[in-house]
């Protein structure tokens, strides 16, 4: 009997450390993951800022710092940055805490809302501006200046903040005061529970995703039709097409956004369906979800924009 019970408690210890050093191998690999993304960003951004400190001395350096394009898109790095630097912090104190502060919590869901918010308003005012540029190419500098860029981003933070700020504001009127002295595990769905705060959330995710698709739809169709219409030029239509190629990856971009808003129901119907592979459900959506978005944007710009890939490569010595 002792020897049953003792076999019995082995095998549980077995099994309990096992998924412990499960669960520190997958937080490793994401640990390892957002360093690699946020190096790779990191040295964007700093590729950015090297050529926007000289503008009047040399000349080929004011490319960055007076193109709305690479305005927006190393906004979109910065806002890409805050993103995966805030879901990582949740996903490390859910593993090493389970339960934290709810002052803190709120404090770390804030920006992680604000940032997933940004992001595809932030792709709908990037391909509006690939439009311009290719539609109407000698108008691009009278729509695209440098105050209208930082205006609109400007709004797009705003926009994100009072939508976050709706939902805090609620939490404070209906919850006790005592709440944010409590501990809970850390997500959107525990805090912003009411269903008033529910309702705001889906409807404007709703309003959002449907006027971000439309922009982009828009765009890309008068690309397209410009592409068609250039194939008499050469040189014109490979610059058409390398933009209706890139309104294509902001739409994959946008698409896996998307997935923000719907992975919780995703999730729900996988567990419900594999209850046995519960936490590896939940590891590769978040990989999915938080993590892959994020490689997108070096992509876009990094790597295939040739102007800002020859500055590029000379800190980041991984690309040829």
């Amino acid at each position: 009997m002792n020897s049953s019970s003792h076999a019995h408690n082995m095998s549980i210890r077995q099994r309990d450390q096992d998924a412990f050093n499960l669960s520190v191998i997958r937080m490793a690999v994401v640990l390892a993951l957002g360093l690699i993304i946020n190096y790779i960003n990191g040295t964007l951004i700093h590729t950015f800022r090297k050529h926007e400190v000289f503008p009047l001395l040399l000349l080929p350096f004011q490319i960055f710092y007076l193109n709305p394009r690479y305005i927006l898109f190393i906004h979109l790095v910065i806002n890409d940055i805050i993103q995966l630097t805030t879901s990582i912090t949740l996903l490390v104190l859910a593993n090493i805490f389970y339960r934290i502060n709810v002052s803190l919590c709120c404090l770390i869901l804030m920006f992680t809302i604000f940032t997933t918010f940004n992001t595809p308003l932030n792709l709908a005012v990037m391909a509006v501006e690939c439009y311009i540029a290719v539609c109407f190419p000698l108008r691009h500098t009278e729509f695209c200046t440098i105050k209208r860029t930082y205006i609109i981003i400007g709004w797009i933070w705003a926009m994100s903040v009072i939508s976050a700020l709706i939902d805090v504001f609620i939490v404070a009127a209906t919850e006790p005061g005592r709440l944010f002295n409590n501990v809970i595990y850390c997500a959107k769905s525990n805090l912003f529970r009411h269903p008033v705060s529910l309702k705001k959330r889906e409807v404007s995710y709703i309003l959002c995703m449907i006027a971000v698709w439309l922009t982009i739809f828009y765009t890309y169709s008068k690309i397209f039709v410009a592409a068609r219409a250039a194939k008499t030029t050469k040189t014109s239509s490979g610059d058409v097409k390398k933009a209706r190629n890139t309104i294509v990856l902001h739409s994959f971009q946008l698409l896996l956004c998307m997935l923000t808003y719907v992975s919780h129901m995703i999730i729900k119907a996988m567990l419900t369906s594999f209850p046995k592979y519960s936490t590896e459900i939940i590891f590769i959506s978040y990989i999915i979800v938080h993590v892959f978005p994020r490689l997108i944007s070096p992509i876009v710009y990094g790597l295939r924009d040739k102007t800002f890939k020859q500055y590029f490569k000379k800190y980041f010595k991984l690309f040829p």
